[in-house]
């Protein structure tokens, strides 16, 4: 068996299976050995004699730019009337539960159709998966190990937005964490050259892998948001078909991650992200899947109850509130899917068995390519009712929070193949 970990929160970091759902909490103190990632917003000429004195990261218009600055920089930005400085909030994993370093790995799967693609497929002796032809899948995570036997020709695009002397480096995707390659398996392997690998929902699907966490599950909200918007620009460049997958996310709100989520919608984009791993309490949801223009994933853990799968009380609830009414408000679960358990590709080229939302995102952006590759026609907007309209076909009636209809902890339901 693999490593089981639920995973925690965090807003950028990996959320929910090594979960990086977390919000980080940062002080103002300043170290004059630290450097700080910051965003600085104020009038064009202020603006533009700040990007001449400290260089620019990301430029996101009328939002600012980001960039790094020394302690001495940073404290004398602070003294500058003229300009908004805030720092850029970081965020880094938080499991519930951690396997040990170098335990739970395993070199082949116990299953290569795990219970979570039986489960979407609604076929309990599924041997292999299809689907996903010409759909783009991007990735946002630690990355992928593109190489691994069961994703070996999958990644049509390969790029990392985490280091730190330039944004952006094209051909580079590594992950050394594990949860990036966890996530890209479960949306799309394709059990590997002899079949006796793992599957995914939607093994035909185009794979665009983008490091946006470091190797530690951690990363920043500006360097998200500017994976976001390339991503959406790629769709745009390349006329494609793109479901960004996120499983990542914060308990705070970020405007620069919310802007760029609402800039990818708006290019055509569907956006799905996990919701998180702070329930069961109500308003736990987190961000950047507690937005209008991402689809939130609750997770789902295989067992029966009152006929139904159960969503797991680590899964991060909605607001009740909205009960009912299926419309998609801000901080609302909107669909269900397996989380807990969750057998998948490994980046040391093994398999590994972990829990959280960010295992139960991925079933649902692979789905999304899925479905979109069988309907070519419709836009990511009809794409989202269909997913809808599929989930609320299979109602969710266990776990704290869930009941007949839209409800504040599996949303409209599960969604599947069939």
């Amino acid at each position: 068996m693999k490593k089981k970990r639920v995973i925690g929160s965090a807003v950028l970091s990996a959320v929910m299976g090594l979960s990086v759902f977390a919000s980080g909490a940062f002080g103002q103190q300043v170290e004059s050995n630290e450097t700080y990632r910051v965003v600085i917003q104020g009038p064009s000429a202020e603006k533009a004699k700040a990007k001449s004195n400290y260089g620019v990261r990301w430029d996101f218009g009328q939002n600012g730019f980001t960039t790094t600055v020394n302690a001495k920089q940073y404290q004398a930005l602070l003294k500058n009337k003229n300009l908004k400085i805030d720092k850029v909030e970081e965020v880094k994993n938080s499991p519930v539960t951690a396997a040990k370093p170098g335990s739970g790995a395993a070199s082949a799967p116990a299953d290569g159709t795990p219970w979570g693609i039986e489960a979407i497929y609604n076929d309990s002796s599924i041997q292999s998966t299809s689907g996903g032809n010409g759909v783009k899948v991007a990735v946002l995570d630690t990355g992928v190990n593109t190489a691994h036997a069961d994703l070996a020709g999958q990644a049509e695009q390969c790029k990392d937005f985490t280091q730190r002397k330039t944004p952006l480096i094209d051909g580079s995707c590594g992950d050394k964490n594990g949860h990036g390659t966890h996530v890209a398996g479960t949306v799309l392997a394709h059990g590997g050259a002899n079949g006796q690998g793992v599957y995914g929902v939607a093994p035909d699907a185009d794979l665009w892998a983008y490091k946006v966490l470091n190797d530690r599950g951690s990363g920043y909200s500006d360097d998200i948001a500017g994976a976001i918007k390339h991503a959406a620009d790629e769709a745009v460049r390349t006329g494609s078909k793109v479901v960004i997958s996120m499983s990542l996310g914060s308990s705070s709100k970020s405007t620069l991650i919310a802007d760029a989520v609402d800039y990818a919608y708006s290019k055509g984009v569907l956006v799905v992200a996990a919701a998180g791993n702070d329930g069961p309490a109500d308003n736990t949801i987190g961000y950047p899947g507690a937005l209008v223009n991402a689809v939130a994933v609750a997770a789902l853990e295989n067992v029966q109850q009152n006929g139904s799968y159960r969503v797991a009380d680590f899964s991060s609830r909605g607001n009740p509130a909205t009960d009912g009414d299926y419309l998609i408000q801000e901080r609302d679960v909107e669909l269900s899917a397996p989380g807990r358990a969750i057998e998948s590709t490994w980046y040391d080229g093994s398999y590994s068995t972990i829990s959280g939302t960010s295992m139960a995102t991925p079933h649902v952006s692979g789905l999304a390519a899925k479905i979109w590759a069988q309907n070519p026609s419709m836009s990511h907007t009809q794409l989202r009712t269909e997913l809808q309209n599929r989930a609320k076909q299979n109602d969710i009636l266990g776990g704290t929070g869930a009941a007949a209809g839209d409800d504040y902890a599996s949303g409209f339901g599960f969604p599947r193949v069939k």
